[in-house]
């Protein structure tokens, strides 16, 4: 895939300072006091997906700082890259990307290489202490703050687990007109891969990708639509569709939350995993109360926040945030599989049950997409 193109330096905003002498420049100053505190209160901009900055999450950091969240949300890893390389250095001081996209990022210098000192890895677990997608060679460029699993997600009134435990279960008669994607190629297409055995599902041959295309293409029949996040929502709720592909907890967790039922669990030929990290904008005048936000995100009381979003739910890399979440919402902790004294999502990592979702090796990122454009219009 083509980076966007780096970004021209902009002139900084000039700050006009008058300078004052005496008992006028007294007065002047007295008079304008009542002035700077209605613009006195920081702000913190932020590039996220939706619901990340809202008060729920935030609420605590900015109490405790004085400060203002200023969100920009984003549907999207294209789009956010879109809306980064139109905007001016500095523009965003913090961006929450998905783990596939750090990279990107990086190369385009679009973010800022962060201090590992500055963050609590010793309660974060081994595994997420050092992060692949979010390192350069020794540089770090994001920190892990949450993430999810991609596996087969259905309407249990329609589907049991055991017939949910391997992704032929979408290719079932009986679900003829009730299977439906998340429209976005890379987790369907990751699950695809997965389901023809391919080990490292974004890292295949030209003969393994064709195989990609035509087992994909054997599921339109089935299919009864492509679905954004609200869209998705609706047709689980209304019973439009009873099963999905591209999607994991992150939505039936949520629908699971207020009562539905639904689920979603890992198959037999294993599941992907997204992660969301956290960023700080290239350019960004208020790296240190960046930093500062990044730090109390990764305390165990902003990985509560995080675990336990409104918008969707998700697992936390912190222990220690796990301990504290078993304390103050169990219920949210048991079904994110975060208890610590039962099988729990780490063992379904170490079991080498997961894959991270990935950006395409050998093929072009537009590759997958054309491909996913030419399956939708099918």
């Amino acid at each position: 895939m083509k980076l966007p193109m780096k970004r021209s330096d902009f002139a900084a905003r000039r700050r006009f300072v008058t300078r004052l002498g005496g008992l006028a420049g007294a007065a002047a100053v007295a008079s304008a006091l009542p002035l700077r505190s209605a613009w006195a209160l920081e702000q913190l901009t932020m590039l996220t997906w939706n619901g990340f900055a809202e008060r729920e999450v935030v609420g605590d950091f900015v109490d405790k700082h004085g400060v203002k969240i200023r969100a920009k949300y984003y549907t999207g890893g294209d789009e956010m890259l879109a809306l980064i390389s139109q905007s001016p250095p500095g523009t965003y001081d913090v961006i929450l990307a998905d783990g596939e996209y750090v990279q990107q990022l990086r190369t385009a210098g679009y973010i800022e290489k962060l201090n590992p000192a500055d963050y609590p890895f010793n309660d974060y677990f081994p595994e997420f202490r050092r992060f692949p997608m979010l390192w350069h060679e020794n540089d770090m460029y994001a920190l892990l703050m949450r993430f999810g699993f991609l596996g087969v997600s259905f309407n249990t009134k329609y589907i049991t687990d055991e017939q949910a435990s391997s992704y032929e279960m979408f290719w079932d008669k009986k679900l003829k007109g009730k299977v439906a994607h998340f429209d976005w190629h890379l987790p369907n297409l990751g699950q695809m891969s997965l389901l023809n055995g391919n080990s490292k599902p974004y890292d295949i041959d030209a003969a393994a990708w064709q195989k990609v295309q035509d087992k994909t293409m054997s599921l339109r029949p089935q299919i009864a639509g492509f679905f954004g996040y609200g869209g998705t929502l609706s047709a689980l709720k209304t019973e439009q569709v009873h099963a999905m592909l591209g999607i994991g907890d992150w939505i039936t967790g949520l629908l699971a939350r207020d009562g539905g039922p639904f689920k979603t669990v890992v198959p037999k030929e294993g599941g992907l995993q997204w992660d969301e990290c956290l960023c700080i904008g290239k350019g960004s005048q208020k790296v240190g109360l960046a930093t500062k936000f990044l730090q109390y995100m990764s305390t165990p009381e902003g990985q509560v926040k995080a675990a336990t979003m409104k918008a969707y739910p998700a697992v936390i890399p912190n222990q220690e945030g796990w301990k504290l979440l078993a304390k103050v919402n169990h219920v949210a902790a048991e079904r994110g599989g975060m208890l610590m004294d039962e099988y729990n999502v780490m063992n379904i990592i170490r079991e080498g049950r997961i894959h991270d979702r990935q950006l395409p090796v050998q093929q072009s990122l537009q590759d997958w997409n054309n491909f996913w454009q030419k399956y939708k219009n099918a």
